[in-house]
């Protein structure tokens, strides 16, 4: 190679590299959009349908001895498209010992039927590979449908440092109509 074209080579190499640096910077400052997390904000439904199930939870819930709240931190559980979608408000049982425990949510429908399919699609989508990954190994379910409405509470046996919290799922269980996940 002659000193003529090493040299050619050199500057074009240089060149290729300013160009591609100044095409990674901007000399002109342009805010970072950013968009909140799907999970961040969950659609608060607000329904008589969701006020009435919500009494419920307190009541059976009361008969194990736990609180029932809103949540105090935004949550999201693994959820199929009919869920996914759904307007949904997110309660949680106070667990002194585990405080970041204890969510269950509330999905409103239209009617009974169209909660019934979505709680079944629901169940259907946890016994999947894309469900069971988004969950802890050993995780348990329950789906319960009230009416309109269905409840859903994941937990793992043993997860929680609070003993109170072996009481939820068999609370839950005096509620409505189960939805069973496959095994």
């Amino acid at each position: 190679m002659t000193r003529a074209l090493a040299a050619a080579l050199a500057v074009a190499l240089a060149a290729a590299l300013a160009a591609a640096v100044s095409a990674c910077s901007s000399s002109v400052a342009s805010p970072a959009v950013t968009y909140p997390p799907v999970s961040a904000p969950p659609a608060v439904a607000t329904s008589g349908a969701v006020l009435a199930t919500r009494a419920e939870l307190v009541r059976v819930l009361g008969t194990r001895n736990l609180v029932l709240q809103d949540a105090q931190v935004p949550f999201r559980p693994a959820e199929g498209p009919a869920l996914a979608s759904a307007p949904r408000a997110v309660y949680q049982v106070i667990l002194p010992d585990d405080p970041g425990k204890g969510q269950i949510v509330v999905y409103d429908f239209r009617d009974a039927p169209t909660a019934a399919a979505s709680g079944a699609d629901q169940a259907a989508f946890l016994a999947t590979g894309p469900g069971r990954v988004q969950m802890p190994i050993g995780a348990r379910h329950v789906i319960r449908q009230l009416g309109s409405t269905i409840i859903l509470y994941s937990w793992n046996p043993g997860g929680s440092t609070d003993d109170r919290a072996d009481g939820i799922p068999e609370a839950l269980r005096l509620l409505g109509t189960e939805i069973a996940v496959p095994s």
